[in-house]
C-alpha cells in the first residue's frame, strides 16, 4: 500500500514534526485543524465559538480539496472542545458544513488545545 502525504498554503502549516494530511488505502487522513489563519499563522481573533469552528472547517476543507477530495467525501471526524458547554454552538456551526448525510463524529472535552484554541477538528475522508 502506497502513503502520500498532502499539503497545501490554503491551509495552517504543521507546527510540529507532522503533516497536513496522509492519503493511504484509498482514505485521507487530516491531522487536527485548530481556527488558525493560513495567510498569517494566527489565532482566529474572535472567541465566538461558532466562527472558531467555521475557520477550522475551511481548513480542514482546504487541505481535502487540495487531495482531490471535499467534505461530503468525509466518513469520521472527532471534535475536541476546551469546553462541553460549548457544544451547542459548535453543533451549529457544524452542520452548516455537513448539511446532508453528516459524518460519523466523535465529541470530546479537553484540558487544554494548542494556541489557547477553543475547538479542535480532525477527519477521515474518501480520497
Amino acid at each position: 500500500m502506497s502513503r502520500e502525504t498532502v499539503a497545501t498554503p490554503h491551509a495552517p502549516g504543521a507546527i510540529g514534526p507532522y503533516v497536513q494530511a496522509v492519503r493511504a488505502g484509498g482514505f485521507l487522513f487530516l491531522s487536527g485543524q485548530v481556527p488558525l489563519d493560513p495567510a498569517t499563522g494566527a489565532l482566529l481573533n474572535d472567541p465566538d465559538i461558532g466562527h472558531q469552528t467555521e475557520r477550522a472547517l475551511r481548513n480542514l476543507q482546504a487541505v481535502l480539496e487540495a487531495a482531490g477530495s471535499g467534505l461530503a467525501k468525509t466518513v469520521k471526524t472527532t471534535v475536541y472542545l476546551a469546553d462541553l458547554n460549548d457544544f451547542a454552538a459548535m453543533n451549529a456551526a457544524y452542520a452548516k458544513f455537513f448539511p446532508h448525510d453528516p459524518p460519523a463524529r466523535s465529541t470530546v472535552e479537553v484540558s487544554r488545545l494548542p494556541r489557547g484554541a477553543r475547538v479542535e477538528i480532525d477527519l477521515i475522508a474518501l480520497a
